[in-house]
């Protein structure tokens, strides 16, 4: 029988259960992997989703594309609907007490997260070129341009693209003087993975910030700075994962700022000189 509708119709765990006589060994070992695990597989990304059913990327995704999703992020989608529906909020915190205390436990989880030997060669890398590239896209494209206007508060140029299709232009002309910033909260955007293989074909350096270890993007990283915020489907560019991201560009461009500090603070000032006729 055909699935009905995702949205009108059968939820995914039951559109499971009626197609079940049509599962193979591997379809199975999903299926029981996502009714056991039904909250942590909203946090997954693709590749850790497939580690943990022992089942191959392109399997999982034949998977969801049987219960006629186009992919993974499809059915993580509908599937955080119905299990946000049945979820009830037992606590006493107000919205404003919840966004606070949200904020400060993600910077406190990054900074546990990081390991500050990649932190430092990653400033490396970047402090070394001439040619660095910020990749983002969405909301992970504003935390990208947050991190190019950092760079020039302290006189490190670098060029920002958000547009996937100026980003594939870019990475034709890059070379092994390059250092691309991939900035991607799950690590999973089509659109950046394709940019950086096309940039690590070219010969790059890729620096990726994401909240993934295992992921489409971290595959073709030369180094990984891990945030620790971790989106459901319903929860996509919120500000908690902003903040994940800014403190970690924070890291990188104070470093940055510590290894040149006479210029950086000689360029802070000019930047005041040229600003302070903008304001009355």
């Amino acid at each position: 029988m055909k699935p009905q509708t995702k949205l009108g119709g059968l939820k995914p765990t039951l559109l499971m259960i009626q197609m079940k006589a049509d599962f193979t060994k591997s379809d199975t070992k999903i299926y029981e992997y996502i009714l056991a695990n039904k909250e942590k597989v909203l946090y997954h990304s693709l590749t850790e989703m497939a580690e943990a059913c022992c089942v191959a990327e392109a399997t999982l995704l034949r998977f969801f594309r049987k219960l006629d999703y186009k992919g993974f992020q499809d059915f993580k989608f509908t599937f955080a609907q119905e299990i946000s529906s049945t979820v009830t909020d037992a606590t006493d915190d107000t919205y404003v007490d919840k966004v606070k205390n949200n904020v400060i436990q993600v910077i406190t989880d990054t900074a546990d997260v990081v390991e500050e030997d990649l932190l430092e060669q990653a400033i490396m890398k970047i402090a070394e070129s001439e040619d660095v590239v910020i990749f983002g896209i969405g909301s992970s494209g504003i935390a990208a341009l947050d991190m190019q206007n950092r760079f020039m508060r302290i006189g490190k140029n670098a060029s920002i693209i958000t547009d996937s299709h100026f980003q594939m232009m870019r990475a034709a002309s890059m070379t092994e003087k390059t250092v691309v910033i991939a900035v991607s909260l799950t690590g999973s955007t089509k659109d950046i993975v394709d940019a950086v293989s096309a940039s690590k074909a070219s010969g790059a350096t890729v620096i990726a910030l994401t909240s993934y270890t295992k992921s489409p993007l971290t595959k073709f990283a030369d180094l990984v700075l891990l945030s620790s915020a971790k989106e459901s489907p319903l929860d996509s560019g919120s500000l908690v994962s902003k903040i994940s991201q800014l403190f970690l560009i924070d890291l990188i461009c104070t470093g940055l700022a510590m290894k040149n500090e006479k210029e950086a603070k000689a360029t802070q000032l000019k930047i005041s000189e040229n600003t302070a006729s903008k304001l009355y």
